[in-house]
């Protein structure tokens, strides 16, 4: 796609890569800062025009098309203000990028935060034409986030998302000895809000379908710590299918109790011990299997060799 501005009306000419997509959200995406409303707006009254043609907000976009937009104000985005910021690299090519998130960053802006890792990224890598969020992880979670560098990889992603495709692997720490040896948990997930307008997920008969297959890899006391593998991908799910199961995360502050999580803190564990290490998947566009992994964090590793050089009496 090029830029060409002529006077206050720019062009903007359409190649394979940005083909099939709506035309409103491509110019959700481009127009940054421009309020939805008004997007609309000029959609509507015929002043953005495709091949010198009107058209509507479903219109899909093709290859070669030339989209005339009308001069539009742009309103000040706080996310302008986010420090470039680089993440540690799991894997890179031209169509994707995985790195490995910290704990207590979060993926995109909103909801209070000034900023993520998204538009952190961006600021770092103006070269970057293209950078998009193929998946989420919590702010409190650590581990593989996955990137899209191609609006082709982007949708590709998002369809074997769909379609639970990618195997992902979390490592948690359970605050309870584990029944057996591990086992599926289908606990349905409902999403609701506290009444401070927090985001909260509860096991309910009304919610959505959720699958958790947990593995028991070490048994530490009262503590153990699991393999969690997501079949289904749902908000806080791990999270909430191990509190359900009288095993809660250790350091979790949504779904834990909190004295027992200060107690842990006094310990050295400052945070939610939840990482997403493994995820394999095919290259979105060759279709070679990806197997790529993110190592435990030290502060974890330090607080399982505690646990383990205690007696597992911590």
């Amino acid at each position: 796609m090029t830029d060409n501005r002529k006077d206050s009306v720019s062009f903007q000419h359409i190649d394979a890569e940005d083909a099939g997509q709506r035309i409103d959200n491509y110019l959700v995406r481009i127009l940054k800062g421009v309020p939805k409303s008004h997007i609309y707006r000029i959609l509507r009254s015929g002043e953005v025009r495709v091949n010198r043609g009107r058209i509507d907000a479903s219109y899909r976009l093709a290859d070669g098309d030339e989209i005339r937009i009308p001069p539009v104000r742009t309103a000040e985005r706080p996310v302008s203000s986010a420090p470039g910021s680089d993440f540690p690299v799991i894997y890179e090519d031209n169509f994707m990028l995985v790195i490995n998130k910290p704990s207590g960053v979060a993926v995109h802006g909103g909801s209070g935060i000034s900023f993520g890792v998204i538009e952190q990224l961006r600021k770092a890598h103006p070269d970057y034409r293209f950078l998009e969020l193929a998946h989420r992880l919590d702010r409190e979670t650590s581990g593989l986030l996955m990137l899209a560098k191609k609006r082709s990889a982007l949708l590709k992603l998002h369809d074997m998302m769909r379609d639970n495709i990618p195997d992902k692997r979390y490592l948690a720490l359970g605050i309870a000895p584990w029944q057996g040896k591990g086992g599926s948990v289908k606990f349905p997930l409902l999403k609701y809000l506290t009444a401070d307008g927090e985001r909260r997920v509860r096991v309910d008969d009304s919610g959505q379908a959720s699958h958790t297959i947990f593995t028991v890899l070490e048994r530490l006391g009262r503590f153990t710590l699991l393999e969690a593998r997501l079949k289904s991908g749902r908000t806080h799910q791990i999270r909430v299918h191990m509190a359900a199961s009288g095993c809660q995360i250790a350091g979790d502050d949504k779904y834990g109790d909190p004295a027992t999580n200060r107690d842990l803190s006094r310990q050295g564990l400052r945070r939610m011990f939840l990482h997403a290490y493994r995820l394999t998947l095919p290259h979105p566009v060759t279709g070679e299997t990806l197997t790529l992994e993110a190592p435990l964090p030290d502060e974890l590793l330090a607080y399982l060799e505690k646990l383990r050089e205690n007696g597992q009496e911590l």
